[in-house]
């Protein structure tokens, strides 16, 4: 099993996450994050004023996957997720030693089902 974090802007949440549906993945973690990289943030102006955003806004996307769906995953993320400038994100990838449904104690793949 593996486990793939993706690092994505928020405007592109929806559309990923109606591909990953269409393929078949439908357990998914989400969480609001914020981050900078090469980006290095922002400038903004509020009533005259400039300032600079630090922290721009991501959305954090984790799914367990089978080995066997790894490469068209990644690959789907980045055909969702890729506008082609500076801040599309990062997709990271783990290898999970094991998965336990707490409720009914089913370890591995079928935890993860």
């Amino acid at each position: 099993m593996k486990k793939i974090e993706a690092i994505i802007r928020p405007e592109k949440f929806q559309t990923l996450r109606d591909k990953l549906s269409a393929i078949g993945i439908g357990g998914l973690t989400v969480t609001e994050a914020a981050g900078t990289g090469k980006q290095k943030g922002q400038t903004g102006i509020f009533r005259g004023t400039t300032f600079q955003i630090q922290l721009l806004p991501k959305i954090k996307v984790e799914m367990v996957v089978e080995e066997t769906q790894l490469n068209e995953i990644v690959d789907l993320i980045i055909e969702s997720c890729s506008t082609g400038n500076i801040g599309d994100g990062k997709i990271f990838v783990y290898a999970v030693e094991d998965s336990i449904r707490i409720r009914t104690g089913e370890r591995g793949q079928e935890a993860v089902l």
